[in-house]
């Protein structure tokens, strides 16, 4: 048991928490493997959360995702006598009653007071930790408290709220040392309240994510992005929204991308907005706004030279593998006027079915398909009630003179 954390776990979380867009990530892990391996529990422990997935490490590290490795690890850091292992393992409700008694320490308030150690000795990921401990009512396990503990449920609830208030400087600080995900609490804490202990403070939480963004975390300048979006200050959105991007918070680059391609806080500039898509969809393929808009981009020539059948490939990878109906219009023109992919009427009506908004074009090729039975039985009368719904589309005027309504009412083609 260690009253500091060692030199490998400092650096590690200087890395990985702390100033995560140096882009040394992978050597910090690999460091945190070493340094496991060698006996270090509080290494384990954090070596473990990196293994949980983005609710608890940067996504933009990379990192693996390994729920049995991250409880082995969790596991052996408890044995290791890390006291945040501890804590930890208790938050995510690994701390069993024989993992418990394995621990050397001689209770859950004793581990507690070493991480409470920690925190106060200024380590941010410990005063996190620590924070957590009373914004998720890990203290009653700890101290070994409950209702029965108490004369009066008033008694009872005036405990909860010393504690629970607790978590809130325990966060400020954590936040202030580098761990953004203590702004993340911190946001629910202000937001939400805790039942009827804490009341929503949600003044409170205005300019967190400024704080962040500042601060040079990718995933707050992301959020902090959104709010000046939505705010129509697109300007120092689409600043921080590159800050993000070439911080490492690559989906960011589709938000770069579209900025540019609508023209908000810049010049229009559809090439360098293809550029963005293609960066996005170089880090996942399967990013469905990257495939949509750079199929659009495809389709119509803008900032790229005009090419159907990549069009038709990027909007249907958006269709076929993130169930998109965005392009839907887009893939139904390739197929209707071959365009990029063999002329298939019956696929091209399949597309049309997912268009729910009104488009006069849509509306003519329906006509035509089912008033010349393209794919499809004929039905004249249905095909012309599309064709008109067309308007003024041309080429739906056009192929109304191809078709006459009889004395008795029923539409036939001249």
């Amino acid at each position: 048991m260690a009253a500091v954390l060692s030199k490998e776990v400092r650096q590690a979380l200087q890395d990985i928490y702390y100033n995560e867009r140096t882009g040394r990530g992978r050597e910090a892990f690999a460091l945190l493997e070493r340094a496991s391996q060698a006996g270090d529990g509080d290494a384990s422990c954090v070596l473990a959360r990196c293994l949980c997935g983005y609710q608890y490490v940067w996504r933009g590290h990379g990192f693996p995702e390994d729920d049995d490795r991250a409880i082995s690890l969790l596991h052996k850091s408890v044995e290791q006598g890390s006291a945040l292992g501890v804590l930890v393992a208790l938050r995510s409700g690994e701390l069993t009653p024989s993992l418990e008694k394995r621990m050397p320490f001689e209770s859950l308030q004793a581990a507690f007071s070493e991480a409470e150690a920690l925190a106060e000795g200024g380590d941010a990921f410990s005063q996190y930790v620590v924070g957590n401990a009373y914004f998720w009512w890990d203290f009653l396990r700890i101290q070994n408290k409950g209702a029965d503990s108490f004369s009066s449920p008033a008694a009872f609830k005036a405990y909860l709220k010393e504690n629970i208030s607790k978590c809130e400087d325990w966060f400020w600080k954590a936040f202030r040392g580098g761990v953004y995900f203590a702004a993340n609490n911190l946001n629910q804490y202000y937001t939400k309240g805790d039942e009827d202990i804490i009341a929503p403070q949600p003044e409170k939480a205005k300019g967190l994510w400024k704080i962040g963004a500042e601060c040079g975390h990718p995933l707050h300048q992301s959020f902090y992005a959104d709010e000046l979006k939505e705010a129509e200050r697109y300007e120092e959105a689409l600043h921080w929204y590159k800050e993000a991007a070439e911080g490492g918070n690559f989906n960011d680059w589709y938000e770069v991308g579209h900025m540019y391609w609508e023209g908000l806080g810049t010049e229009k500039d559809p090439a360098y907005a293809v550029s963005c898509y293609e960066r996005e969809l170089a880090r996942d393929p399967d990013h469905m706004g990257g495939n949509n808009h750079l199929g659009r981009a495809y389709f119509l020539g803008q900032g790229v030279p005009q090419d159907y059948a990549k069009a038709f490939h990027y909007l249907s990878a958006a269709h076929d593998r993130a169930g998109s109906k965005w392009g839907a219009l887009y893939l139904a023109k390739c197929c209707f006027y071959g365009l990029g992919a063999p002329q298939d009427y019956a696929k091209a009506l399949q597309f049309l079915g997912e268009v729910s908004w009104n488009n006069q074009e849509a509306d003519y090729m329906r006509g035509c398909i089912y008033a010349q039975g393209l794919g499809v039985p004929a039905d004249i009368k249905r095909g012309v009630e599309y064709l008109q719904k067309a308007g003024n589309f041309a080429k739906a005027k056009e192929e109304l003179l191809h078709y006459k309504k009889t004395l008795f009412g029923k539409w036939v083609r001249r």
